[in-house]
C-alpha cells in the first residue's frame, strides 16, 4: 500500500496533468507495489481536488466491462470513476480537442436514475426499476497516465487506469431516451462512423451480457466505501466497442438505430 502522503502527491500530479495536457509516466512502473485500492485512493484524492475547484459529480462511469474493451486495453478487471460536470458536452456541437491529450471515442448506453441504488446486493432488476430512462451516450477517454510505457511500450496496468479517473475525460448524451423496459437493452446496437467511414459496430449485450449488470456491479462495489448511486446520476454502463482514436477535424456519427444517433466534431 502507498503512503497517504504519496497518494496525495500522485493525485496532485494527475490533477496538473489534466490541466496542462502532459502525460505522466505509469505509476505502476515507478511504484511496483501499487494495488487496486491504491489506484482508487489516488482517484478519490484527485476528485477532492476537483471538488475544491467548484466542480461537482454528475454521475459515474464503468469501464472495461466488455470483451472488446478488455482486449483493447489488455486489462481484465472492470473499473469505475465519477463523471465531473465539466466533462459533459452537447450532442451536435464541436468538442475542443485541446481539452485532451490522446482522445478516443467509445460507444455506450447511459442509465439516468430517478431513485438511488445501493449495494451490497443490487441486481439487474433493481437497476431497471430505479432508472428513469436509458439513452445513447458517447464517452471520450484520455490518457493522463501513458497508455504505453515511453521506453518499453508495455501497456499500463489496471492500477494506472483506475488512478487516471478510469480514463474518462468527456461524455456526450443524446439520441432518443427510452424507459428501461421499453426495449431489450441487450439487443441495442450501434454503428460508429469517423469521417463517414464505419470504424466500429457492437451490441450492448457485450457489456456483461446486459448493460444493467454493469450498473448493479458498480452499486455493489461502491458499498465498500459507504457510497451509493444517487437519484439524478448519469451512469455510463461500459463501452461495447473498441475505442476509436480522434484527431482535430474528425467528425463522428454514432447510429443507435431506433434509439437515434449522436454526432459531433473535434475542433
Amino acid at each position: 500500500m502507498l503512503s497517504p502522503e504519496l497518494v496525495e502527491a500522485l493525485a496532485r500530479r494527475l490533477y496538473e496533468a489534466r490541466k496542462r495536457r502532459v502525460p505522466l509516466e505509469q505509476f505502476s512502473k515507478c511504484h511496483p507495489t501499487m494495488t487496486i485500492e491504491d489506484g482508487y485512493a489516488i482517484q478519490r484524492a484527485w476528485v477532492r481536488l476537483e471538488l475544491a475547484d467548484g466542480r461537482r459529480i454528475r454521475g459515474r462511469k464503468i469501464g472495461l466491462t466488455s470483451r472488446a474493451m478488455q482486449q483493447a486495453s489488455q486489462i481484465t478487471e472492470p473499473d469505475y470513476a465519477p463523471l465531473m460536470d465539466d466533462m459533459f458536452f452537447e450532442a451536435g456541437q464541436d468538442v475542443p480537442i485541446d481539452r485532451f491529450i490522446a482522445p478516443r471515442v467509445e460507444v455506450e448506453l447511459a442509465f439516468v436514475l430517478d431513485r438511488p441504488i445501493a449495494g451490497p446486493d443490487a441486481t439487474l432488476l433493481d437497476v431497471l426499476r430505479n432508472s428513469g430512462y436509458v439513452c445513447p451516450a458517447v464517452e471520450i477517454i484520455d490518457a493522463r497516465i501513458e497508455q504505453h510505457d515511453r521506453e518499453t511500450r508495455a501497456p499500463r496496468k489496471v492500477f494506472d487506469t483506475i488512478a487516471d479517473f478510469a480514463a474518462n475525460a468527456g461524455v456526450i448524451v443524446g439520441g432518443r431516451p427510452v424507459a428501461p423496459d421499453a426495449v431489450d437493452l441487450r439487443w441495442v446496437g450501434a454503428i460508429l462512423q469517423r469521417n463517414a467511414v464505419i470504424e466500429e459496430t457492437g451490441l450492448a449485450a457485450g457489456v456483461l451480457n446486459h448493460p444493467a449488470n454493469g450498473v448493479a456491479w458498480l452499486a455493489n462495489r461502491l458499498y465498500a466505501h459507504d457510497e451509493r448511486l444517487e437519484a439524478g446520476d448519469v451512469v455510463l454502463a461500459g463501452s461495447f466497442t473498441r475505442p476509436t482514436p480522434a484527431r482535430r477535424g474528425d467528425v463522428f456519427h454514432v447510429d443507435y438505430g431506433s434509439l437515434g444517433s449522436i454526432a459531433f466534431r473535434f475542433v
